[in-house]
């Protein structure tokens, strides 16, 4: 009767393809914010990334939906997965933005906040394969750290930039279409930070 409850392992190879699909996605908007050439089309390969995520994130809750015996508790791979797909729907949703509202130059600050979601997602590419065995435990809480203090730099930047903002007394639609923006960036690294509080979470229930 093995048949009848099947563990599912291949939710970690999932979980390190979702990974790797948010750290492009946030590696195409910083180039987008760098660069500012081509910025229709550098949105469109970031919405083609977002499909992308959103077929990972159907295909592991279809398989959660399928599997009796999960490697962890089906709340957290759920959760974890979830959160992972909202940072590239906030990426997608920030370069959409930049689009929509004609945004003729990019501003220092949106860079760097691009440059904090790209480090995070990097880290949360490094720390999914440690996830496939918690021997790993300390050193994916070391990588939960660092994706942390990326969100604090986030949030620093993002500070800076919305002071900078008002003190600059630019035209008000100027500074409603940047607060949009920087928004939207800032809370896809709130979300890496979800992701770290998610992967806490796992390593306290297995380790």
């Amino acid at each position: 009767m093995a048949w009848f409850m099947p563990r599912e392992d291949n939710f970690f190879e999932l979980f390190e393809k979702a990974a790797a699909n948010a750290h492009v996605a946030a590696a195409e908007l910083l180039e987008l914010l760098e660069k500012f050439d081509d910025v229709k089309g550098r949105s469109k390969r970031i919405k083609d990334i977002e499909h992308a995520g959103d077929k990972i994130t159907h295909d592991v809750i279809e398989r959660l939906n399928k599997t009796f015996i999960t490697p962890m508790d089906r709340e957290d791979i759920h959760e974890l997965i979830c959160r992972v797909d909202d940072i590239v729907d906030l990426v997608d949703t920030a370069a959409h933005r930049i689009v929509l509202y004609k945004i003729e130059k990019p501003t220092e600050a949106s860079v760097e906040l691009a440059r904090c979601l790209k480090h995070a997602t990097g880290v949360i590419v490094e720390v999914m394969p440690l996830l496939r065995d918690m021997k790993n435990s300390r050193a994916i809480s070391e990588k939960c750290i660092a994706i942390q203090t990326q969100e604090n730099d986030a949030d620093r930047v993002m500070h800076h930039a919305i002071a900078a903002l008002f003190e600059a007394r630019p035209d008000p639609i100027e500074i409603i279409k940047w607060k949009d923006i920087y928004e939207e960036i800032e809370s896809a690294t709130d979300r890496c930070e979800d992701v770290a509080n998610v992967l806490d979470s796992i390593v306290l229930k297995n380790a």
